[in-house]
């Protein structure tokens, strides 16, 4: 067996805390509004705890040189915060989490980042936003979460599905509660599903010149705004969210332990894994290391290892990487020795998304923690 090669930093003690003390002031300063004065002491409370917590998992990574593990726990808790932070948003501003006619007329629905697969062509062809959001006012306008995609897409790519997006965290999370799959294989072409989606979508948002993915066929409708039941077809939209949410977030991602929504059927995970071709970081494989072992294939949640070799639709997890035993799979910065860098390469990596995803999720986790606490208290 070849011995894996291990990070500079695992095991030891003062490295992990010069590599760490960076992002406990980073952080720090992306939680400041939460910590600043005026706060309740349970929101306060709540960003303390936050800030304690997202260090820790950092630490964890670094020390540890285990990074789908750590990185896994704060995008699985952040995500159930997120949902319960958005819903009690929605329930404060409207008395409920469905919207009406009334708020689509007046353009007060939040823009969510899976959008920006239909208002692309929209755009670019009729200068239109086909959605029923504010541009630059409000709670997740058009053109801040425009930005922050497109941001995060030019640094990480794909990695936005596993170290950003909201809902992610929900087939990250059932599929890890067995410890084995009762189905077994899952074949990887289900990926490309993906893309047909994408296409499917665009064409019709742009025909249409509305929003159908997020109209008709979004999971994550269950657990953040639905459109309120107020006929036939809306009961018929109701049911068919939770119906796609119950099957793709819930019951196949537990039976097979892949991330089956987010690997076959989000749209917007296809257009990210385009931006995996002009990312500077990426998954590499070393067939020099390789000794075929498949732990890669059984491991990576989104069907994306061909020959142990990750694909154009890697989200940059980390779960291949930790599980290789030979380090024949490591994080790597284009234009870079995958066999002399590689350390380093992980570092540089892990800090944009970590930062990506606290930025992202920081908010909310403090809400939903402090929203929690208030239950109790």
């Amino acid at each position: 067996m070849k011995n894996k090669p291990t990070y500079w930093s695992t095991g030891r003690i003062g490295r992990s805390i010069l590599l760490t003390a960076p992002m406990v002031l980073l952080i720090g300063l992306m939680l400041s509004g939460n910590l600043a004065g005026g706060q309740s002491y349970v929101h306060t409370f709540s960003a303390v705890v936050a800030l304690l917590f997202f260090v820790s998992m950092f630490w964890m990574m670094i020390y540890t040189g285990r990074t789908d593990r750590w990185r896994a726990v704060v995008f699985i808790i952040g995500a159930l915060l997120f949902c319960i932070s958005f819903i009690s948003n929605l329930i404060e501003v409207r008395s409920s989490m469905t919207f009406s006619d009334a708020e689509q007329l007046t353009c007060t629905i939040p823009f969510c980042h899976i959008v920006t697969t239909m208002v692309i062509i929209p755009a670019a062809i009729k200068q239109t936003i086909i959605f029923p959001g504010s541009l630059v006012e409000g709670y997740a306008s058009i053109s801040s979460m425009l930005v922050i995609v497109l941001g995060f897409s030019i640094v990480i790519g794909r990695g936005f599905c596993s170290w950003g997006c909201f809902y992610g965290g929900w087939d990250d999370g059932t599929s890890r509660i067995l410890r084995r799959p009762v189905i077994r294989r899952v074949n990887s072409a289900f990926r490309w599903f993906a893309f047909a989606m994408l296409v499917l979508m665009a064409l019709w948002s742009a025909e249409s010149l509305s929003p159908k993915y997020c109209e008709w066929l979004c999971p994550f409708k269950a657990v953040t705004e639905n459109e309120r039941i107020v006929d036939g077809v809306t009961l018929v939209k109701n049911i068919v969210f939770y119906t796609l949410f119950v099957v793709l977030v819930v019951v196949l991602p537990l039976l097979t332990r892949k991330r089956i929504q987010c690997a076959t059927f989000c749209p917007m995970g296809a257009l990210l894994s385009l931006f995996n071709k002009i990312n500077v970081f990426d998954v590499r494989h070393r067939a020099d290391l390789c000794i075929n072992c498949g732990r890669c294939d059984k491991a990576c949640p989104m069907l994306a290892i061909e020959n142990h070799c990750p694909t154009l639709t890697c989200s940059k997890c980390g779960r291949c990487v930790d599980e290789c035993p030979t380090g024949a799979l490591r994080y790597h910065v284009r234009g870079t020795s995958p066999d002399r860098h590689f350390t380093w390469a992980r570092t540089l990596y892990i800090y944009p998304a970590y930062i990506f995803m606290v930025t992202l999720l920081g908010g909310s986790f403090v809400n939903g923690l402090a929203l929690i606490i208030n239950l109790f208290i």
